[in-house]
């Protein structure tokens, strides 16, 4: 299987949103629909303009079946080091269970170190409790609890 990784377009935008809302949280807070509001170009426009972000899509025969935004964050800790944040990570329905995640999380943790980041973290919704038992069959440990406000 060759996948191709390559930071998203505009052209792109419906694609991933539907991937985003394509599952049962996802249905809950997103809103696909064509033309897609106007939130997500604003929101794609301020994504492409920080050089700290990357969203990038996955193709398996020029079709998307894939994304995974990573977030790269200069901190004071850790002597100076950077955290990668991986977020938004979607296979896209018919496409899941082939090994297509795994290979997207090989890909999202090389670019990471490529950016000279010392950990690659993310946060994941305690009602996908297999998505945590694939995220530790990658490697990633359980280490610390988050909270989240919503505002």
């Amino acid at each position: 299987m060759k996948l191709t990784y390559r930071l998203a377009t505009e052209a792109d935008l419906i694609a991933i949103v539907r991937m985003l809302a394509d599952d049962k949280l996802g249905a809950e807070r997103e809103n696909f629909q064509v033309p897609l509001p106007a939130v997500y170009q604003n929101a794609f426009k301020a994504i492409i303009a920080d050089k700290q972000q990357e969203l990038t899509v996955v193709e398996l025969d020029q079709e998307i079946i894939a994304t995974f935004q990573l977030t790269f964050t200069q901190y004071l800790t850790y002597q100076g080091g950077i955290r990668a944040q991986i977020e938004a990570v979607r296979v896209k329905v018919g496409h899941q269970r082939k090994g297509i995640g795994a290979l997207v999380f090989r890909y999202a943790i090389e670019r990471a170190r490529e950016k000279g980041a010392h950990l690659l973290q993310l946060t994941t919704d305690k009602k996908r409790p297999e998505a945590k038992l694939f995220y530790e069959s990658l490697g990633f440990v359980d280490s610390h609890d988050g909270m989240k406000l919503h505002l």
